[in-house]
Protein backbone atom coordinates (compact mmCIF):
# COMPACT_ATOMS: atom_id res chain seq x y z
CA UNK A 1 0.00 0.00 0.00
CA UNK A 2 2.88 2.01 0.90
CA UNK A 3 4.45 1.77 -2.73
CA UNK A 4 1.11 3.07 -4.36
CA UNK A 5 1.70 6.14 -2.56
CA UNK A 6 5.01 6.82 -2.93
CA UNK A 7 4.61 6.22 -6.82
CA UNK A 8 1.70 8.79 -6.32
CA UNK A 9 3.72 11.36 -5.03
CA UNK A 10 6.58 10.91 -7.53
CA UNK A 11 4.14 11.07 -9.98
CA UNK A 12 2.57 14.06 -9.11
CA UNK A 13 6.26 15.42 -8.56
CA UNK A 14 7.27 14.29 -12.07
CA UNK A 15 3.58 15.71 -13.98
CA UNK A 16 2.70 18.27 -11.61
CA UNK A 17 -1.04 19.01 -12.63
CA UNK A 18 -2.33 22.18 -12.71
CA UNK A 19 1.27 23.52 -13.47
CA UNK A 20 1.86 27.71 -14.48
CA UNK A 21 0.11 30.46 -13.22
CA UNK A 22 -3.51 31.50 -14.30
CA UNK A 23 -3.04 34.74 -16.56
CA UNK A 24 -6.85 35.64 -15.47
CA UNK A 25 -7.02 34.99 -12.00
CA UNK A 26 -8.74 36.59 -8.84
CA UNK A 27 -6.13 35.04 -6.34
CA UNK A 28 -2.83 35.03 -6.06
CA UNK A 29 -0.19 34.31 -3.27
CA UNK A 30 3.44 33.13 -2.44
CA UNK A 31 6.29 31.87 -0.33
CA UNK A 32 9.48 29.95 0.45
CA UNK A 33 10.87 28.18 3.20
CA UNK A 34 13.92 29.76 3.45
CA UNK A 35 15.30 26.49 5.56
CA UNK A 36 14.94 24.54 2.26
CA UNK A 37 14.76 26.38 -0.85
CA UNK A 38 10.79 25.41 -1.68
CA UNK A 39 8.96 28.02 -3.22
CA UNK A 40 5.64 28.04 -4.54
CA UNK A 41 3.41 30.54 -6.02
CA UNK A 42 -0.55 29.80 -6.48
CA UNK A 43 -3.19 31.49 -8.88
CA UNK A 44 -6.91 30.82 -7.98
CA UNK A 45 -9.94 31.47 -10.28
CA UNK A 46 -13.45 31.55 -8.65
CA UNK A 47 -16.73 31.46 -9.86
CA UNK A 48 -19.99 34.12 -8.88
CA UNK A 49 -20.55 31.70 -5.89
CA UNK A 50 -16.86 31.95 -4.80
CA UNK A 51 -16.48 28.36 -6.03
CA UNK A 52 -12.36 27.61 -7.45
CA UNK A 53 -12.66 26.44 -10.86
CA UNK A 54 -9.04 26.54 -12.06
CA UNK A 55 -5.65 26.93 -10.10
CA UNK A 56 -2.15 27.25 -11.38
CA UNK A 57 0.95 27.03 -9.97
CA UNK A 58 4.64 27.28 -9.91
CA UNK A 59 7.62 26.71 -8.12
CA UNK A 60 10.51 24.69 -7.23
CA UNK A 61 11.48 22.28 -4.21
CA UNK A 62 11.80 18.52 -3.37
CA UNK A 63 9.40 15.56 -4.67
CA UNK A 64 7.40 16.29 -1.42
CA UNK A 65 6.71 19.98 -1.88
CA UNK A 66 6.01 19.84 -5.16
CA UNK A 67 3.56 16.61 -5.28
CA UNK A 68 1.49 18.58 -2.40
CA UNK A 69 0.57 20.96 -4.42
CA UNK A 70 -0.53 19.24 -7.34
CA UNK A 71 -2.27 17.30 -5.28
CA UNK A 72 -3.66 20.03 -3.01
CA UNK A 73 -4.48 22.10 -6.57
CA UNK A 74 -6.30 19.32 -7.49
CA UNK A 75 -8.20 18.28 -4.58
CA UNK A 76 -9.63 22.47 -4.19
CA UNK A 77 -10.84 22.66 -7.89
CA UNK A 78 -14.51 22.83 -7.34
CA UNK A 79 -14.82 23.71 -3.52
CA UNK A 80 -16.13 26.75 -2.38
CA UNK A 81 -12.85 29.33 -0.88
CA UNK A 82 -14.77 28.89 2.68
CA UNK A 83 -14.19 25.63 2.61
CA UNK A 84 -10.38 25.69 1.55
CA UNK A 85 -9.74 28.02 4.70
CA UNK A 86 -10.79 25.20 6.42
CA UNK A 87 -7.95 22.55 5.78
CA UNK A 88 -5.69 21.78 7.61
CA UNK A 89 -2.21 19.64 8.02
CA UNK A 90 -4.57 16.71 8.69
CA UNK A 91 -5.65 17.41 4.96
CA UNK A 92 -2.33 17.67 3.63
CA UNK A 93 -1.31 14.59 5.49
CA UNK A 94 -4.20 12.31 4.18
CA UNK A 95 -3.38 13.34 0.40
CA UNK A 96 0.27 12.06 0.58
CA UNK A 97 -0.85 9.30 2.19
CA UNK A 98 2.81 8.96 3.60
CA UNK A 99 4.02 9.49 7.05
CA UNK A 100 6.13 12.42 6.56
CA UNK A 101 8.96 13.06 9.05
CA UNK A 102 9.60 16.29 10.85
CA UNK A 103 12.14 17.57 8.15
CA UNK A 104 9.75 17.34 5.30
CA UNK A 105 6.84 18.74 7.29
CA UNK A 106 7.33 22.38 5.86
CA UNK A 107 7.82 21.37 2.55
CA UNK A 108 4.29 18.94 2.75
CA UNK A 109 2.52 22.19 3.85
CA UNK A 110 3.70 24.93 2.08
CA UNK A 111 1.17 24.69 -0.20
CA UNK A 112 -1.53 24.17 1.86
CA UNK A 113 -0.08 28.27 3.53
CA UNK A 114 0.42 29.51 0.06
CA UNK A 115 -3.29 28.29 -1.42
CA UNK A 116 -4.82 29.23 2.28
CA UNK A 117 -2.92 32.57 1.60
CA UNK A 118 -4.78 32.84 -1.95
CA UNK A 119 -7.68 31.97 -0.42
CA UNK A 120 -7.81 34.68 2.12
CA UNK A 121 -6.36 37.29 -0.91
CA UNK A 122 -3.04 37.67 0.55
CA UNK A 123 -0.43 38.15 -1.45
CA UNK A 124 1.87 37.23 1.16
CA UNK A 125 1.79 33.70 2.66
CA UNK A 126 3.80 35.04 5.37
CA UNK A 127 0.66 36.32 6.26
CA UNK A 128 -1.43 33.62 6.83
CA UNK A 129 -4.10 32.74 9.39
CA UNK A 130 -2.52 29.48 10.74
Amino acid sequence: MMDMYQENILDHAQHPRNWGLLEACHFHASDENPLCGDMLEVTLRVDENDIIVAVGWEGQGCAISQAAASMLGEEVIGKPLEIVKDYDKEAILELLGIPISMSRIKCALLSLKVIKAAAYNLENAASDHD
